[in-house]
């Protein structure tokens, strides 16, 4: 027979075992993420285990030290830093007689508080769901509510079809038809959001993508880029929901700049599976820029676990720009350092107070400026809106002014873009010798 899960509440027991997977499975870690969820970490049990116990995870000794400690203490969760397999954890619920979260479990918590528009609701619904599937023991009757009439009829009893595997049964048909009505409405995202990049692509807009560690600082990044406002707080996961602003590069001028969601250790593959519609706009940039905490003790370790989950999203092609971050806690004077053949290739910045801000932009618009010439062009006296243009773009290095009333134009700027603008005549606007 299957039980009811536990009630759950706010106040948790965590659980750490250190394996020898990562050194970034830490008890900070762990901490840092029940506190994101909104619940309060009363006691931590430590422990080193080489290999997890495939019932228990944790063995029978040190389940036992836990159940004796509940027995004398007001806590209504056991947290622990690791996955569970959904045997290990309806184990140890019934022994426990409390709610087990493991890691997986946690960060949905994280992400159903920080979810805010429809959309990213919907892709959080879909990840608990497809989490929940694998592990039902009678907790998810409350989703009877999400599909109208249940055919119940008077003085029929609360469940829908009592207790054992019928219920089973229920409960995994409701998520099943769940899962597949977001999966439609998450589709006709996917769809707008493919029409709208073949817009940009058309008009040439180059698109970059924000992606790193959580909390590495990405959305006072893109403030600080964008005179934006999004939601940027020192937490993990602040910035669930794609935010895609106007960004002004020098030489180039207009691009898109994209802040997403970010990434961690071990990334639960349900949260990769739903978010995968935003995390399209990574996928599909011209340019990643991969921002690091600085400060970070273990941020060569950070930056590995980003690029693993690039790869599994298959954005691991695309050229990246690294942007240290937070330099003003490490004394670090912000600046560009650049490859053998002089291509930057990481920016020291502070998104706090800006300062770095303007040698970011121009190592983006250096990247990004990959067909990048300087020409002198002749302008005639009628052609003061190409004029215009060009100072708009930042193209002007220098100009002459002319006797007859035109301007000799020197410029560093895009060949595509001096297409674009002038079209194939501005060519042929080259003065003798320019």
């Amino acid at each position: 027979m299957f039980l009811d899960r536990p009630e759950t509440g706010s106040r948790a027991l965590l659980v750490h075992i250190q394996q020898n997977d990562s050194e970034l499975a830490t008890v900070e870690e762990l901490t840092e993420l029940t506190s994101s969820a909104g619940l309060v970490p009363v006691r931590l049990i430590s422990s080193s285990r080489r290999f997890p116990h495939p019932g228990t995870f944790i063995g029978g000794g040190k389940v036992d030290e836990i159940r004796d400690w509940l027995e004398d203490h007001e806590c209504e969760l056991v947290i622990f830093g690791d996955d569970l397999s959904p045997t290990q954890e309806r184990n140890l619920e019934q022994t426990l007689a409390r709610r087990v979260l493991g890691r997986t479990g946690l960060i949905l918590e994280i992400f159903a508080r920080r979810a805010r528009t429809h959309e990213g609701k919907l892709q959080v619904e879909l990840a608990q769901l497809e989490h929940a599937s694998t592990r039902l023991v009678r907790g998810w009757t409350h989703l009877d509510r999400q599909r109208g009439g249940s055919g119940r009829g008077a003085g029929a009893s609360s469940g829908l079809g009592g207790a054992g595997e019928t219920q089973l049964e229920a409960d995994q048909r409701m998520i099943g038809d769940r899962i597949k009505r977001i999966n439609e409405r998450l589709r006709k995202v996917t769809q707008q959001r493919a029409h709208n990049r073949r817009g940009r692509v058309r008009s040439e807009i180059q698109s970059i993508s924000l992606a790193g560690y959580t909390n590495a600082g990405k959305s006072t990044l893109f403030n600080q880029l964008c005179r934006a406002s999004v939601h940027a707080q020192d937490q993990l996961f602040a910035t669930l929901d794609p935010t895609l602003r106007k960004l002004e590069l020098p030489v180039i001028g207009g691009a898109i700049l994209a802040d997403t969601v970010g990434f961690i250790r071990q990334l639960p593959h349900t949260l990769v599976d739903a978010f995968r519609a935003t995390l399209e706009e990574v996928s599909q940039a011209d340019l990643i820029l991969h921002v690091v905490d600085a400060a970070a003790p273990l941020r060569a370790e950070r930056v590995h676990e980003v690029n693993k989950v690039l790869e599994e999203i298959g954005a691991d092609h695309i050229p990246q720009l690294m942007v240290y971050n937070k330099v003003d806690l490490i004394g670090e004077t912000p600046r560009i350092e650049r490859d053998s053949d002089g291509k930057p290739r990481k920016v020291w910045l502070s998104s706090i107070d800006g300062n770095g801000k303007s040698l970011l932009l121009e190592a983006i618009a250096e990247r990004l400026a990959d067909d990048m010439i300087e020409t002198t062009v002749l302008l005639g006296p009628a052609e003061g809106r190409l004029r215009a243009q060009f100072f708009e773009l930042g193209a002007v290095v220098g100009e002459i002014p002319c006797e007859d009333g035109s301007v000799e134009m020197q410029l560093r700027i895009q060949e595509s873009s001096l297409r674009r603008i002038a079209g194939e005549q501005a060519l042929n606007h080259l003065p003798a010798g320019g």
